[in-house]
């Protein structure tokens, strides 16, 4: 491993005053309510189809249009805080965040809900870059652990539980409650970072130097490639003209932007920052993290919804113990953090996650509860081990002013590592679904003496049910082979994720070491 660099001289050696970390505590609430939004609708989405009446290609909208908004916003977010500070810009958002959430409450059609979740996304997407910038700020080195302790516990808890109170909450009132919940925090984030999170002043002339050219590449840029890697597996990538289209538009409007931005004296997102050798490897960590934090949290509810067919809340009961275990763990890695080198850590995450991962590649059709809570527990402690270092890696050789650009950048690349993850789980799904199946179905002939067995048990337990009995049963014993092929996709899923993030571990012997 290379040399110790220092962090970058805060001007902050005593803790901040309490009014700065009342405000800051806001910050992270509304963070957790703009994260927790990411996933709360997920697994209330056949509620809202039918409440609104919407189709198939639309209820997938509000998914979308809220993480194409979110990720337009977030890389912005460093220019909002110096032309407007930091305490406007994040109490805006929030407002407009809570706006938001209660007009999709209050939507009485799925064109309405879309638009107001796009809307909600926007908003929500600055909260998340600007309270990590905001920690990094105002607090001094020593207690940085804990500090992102708390923001690593946000970050992994939200996504993580956010299907399970989604579920919850439609099952016991009602899908506008998804909504509703958010506006009373909402109201008190607001009023609680308004009046107590004044840290900087703004500065009104960089609004003169805005490159309005750049902001509609950007936004271009980033949401059409967040369009392409959530609508591209559905559609069979580029067989369809309306990926292969918007993934050309993502094409040129990328190549434009980072031209432009590079020759420019006032970039709308400086991407400087990743010539500083441990923001650019951080960053990547972070795209990395995001492959597991998101898709393991979409993952394992498609295995237990198709395969095992649990309800919201027992596919919740099964998540939480990665939640729990993040919980509890991150104020003990937050403490190691201050103690232990970075790259240590990191390098212990990345094993944990990847063996972790791997465990988890020899399921069965009988696959439950006690199959997933040891790789879930070694996955959580792993996770919380490498988001708290690699924040801390990425952000914390950097000047204070580069900070707020910089956060958004790293948000940036984690929302991407999980909007790829997906992207390639229901492609690699897919594939090896088909493969698995074309390897099994030969089993099923009429001609084998274990076949003709498994027909006439099953012809006996239907006898006097259906007309056909034969065919019914070649039909329920197709359906165990396809169940079976499914199963066994699943594991290869599991088996590359858990490669990508053990190959990945490499990658930690090239950062530097920073002192506390």
């Amino acid at each position: 491993m290379s040399e110790t660099v220092a962090g970058p001289v805060t001007g902050v050696n005593d803790m901040p005053p309490w009014p700065q970390r009342i405000g800051f505590i806001a910050a992270v609430f509304g963070m957790f309510m703009a994260i927790l939004d990411i996933q709360i609708v997920a697994s209330s989405l056949n509620e809202i189809q039918a409440g609104l009446s919407a189709s198939e290609d639309q209820i997938s909208w509000v998914q979308t249009a809220y993480l194409i908004a979110e990720i337009v916003m977030i890389p912005l977010s460093g220019m909002l805080m110096r032309i407007l500070s930091t305490r406007v810009a994040f109490t805006l958002s929030c407002v407009g965040f809570t706006l938001a959430s209660l007009g999709c409450a209050l939507a009485t059609s799925i064109e309405q809900l879309i638009v107001l979740r796009a809307i909600q996304g926007f908003m929500g997407g600055a909260m998340i870059p600007i309270t990590q910038a905001v920690s990094f700020s105002i607090f001094p080195r020593r207690v940085m652990g804990s500090v992102q302790a708390v923001i690593g516990m946000v970050v992994t808890m939200a996504p993580s539980v956010g299907p399970t109170v989604g579920g919850y909450i439609t099952e016991t009132l009602s899908w506008h409650w998804l909504f509703l919940a958010n506006v009373i925090p909402g109201v008190l984030v607001c009023w609680a970072a308004w009046t107590f999170l004044d840290i900087d002043k703004p500065n009104h002339a960089v609004a003169r130097h805005l490159d309005l050219i750049g902001l509609g590449l950007i936004a271009v840029f980033l949401g059409s490639l967040e369009f392409v890697l959530e609508e591209g597996p559905g559609d069979d990538w580029f067989a369809s003209q309306r990926i292969l289209l918007f993934s050309l538009t993502c094409l040129v409007a990328g190549a434009w932007f980072f031209i432009r931005t590079l020759r420019s004296d006032h970039p709308i997102v400086d991407l400087r920052a990743f010539t500083n050798r441990n923001f650019a490897i951080g960053a990547g960590m972070g795209f990395i993290i995001g492959i597991a934090l998101y898709g393991l949290v979409y993952i394992m509810p498609l295995f237990f919804g198709y395969v095992r067919g649990y309800s919201s809340l027992q596919i919740g009961q099964v998540m939480f113990v990665t939640g729990l275990t993040m919980f509890l763990c991150a104020p003990i890695v937050g403490q190691l953090s201050n103690r232990l080198d970075l790259r240590i850590m990191l390098f212990m995450g990345l094993l944990l996650v990847g063996v972790g991962t791997i465990m988890n590649a020899n399921l069965t059709v009988e696959s439950g509860f006690w199959q997933f809570c040891v790789p879930q527990i070694v996955r959580g402690m792993g996770l919380i081990l490498c988001i708290i270092p690699a924040s801390r890696i990425a952000l914390g050789t950097l000047p204070p002013s580069e900070v707020g650009n910089a956060s958004g950048l790293f948000n940036v690349m984690r929302n991407l590592g999980g909007a790829m993850g997906l992207a390639l789980i229901d492609t690699v799904r897919d594939i090896r679904e088909d493969f698995h199946w074309n390897q099994l179905i030969p089993a099923i002939d009429t001609s084998r003496e274990v076949v003709v067995a498994e027909i006439a048990k099953y012809q006996a337990m239907l006898a006097g049910s259906v007309p056909d009995t034969y065919h019914t049963a070649v039909a329920m014993l197709a359906q165990r082979v396809s169940q079976q092929a499914q199963v066994l996709a699943f594991n290869d899923i599991f088996t590359w994720m858990g490669l990508i993030y053990i190959a990945s571990v490499p990658l930690v012997f090239l950062l530097r070491r920073i002192s506390a």
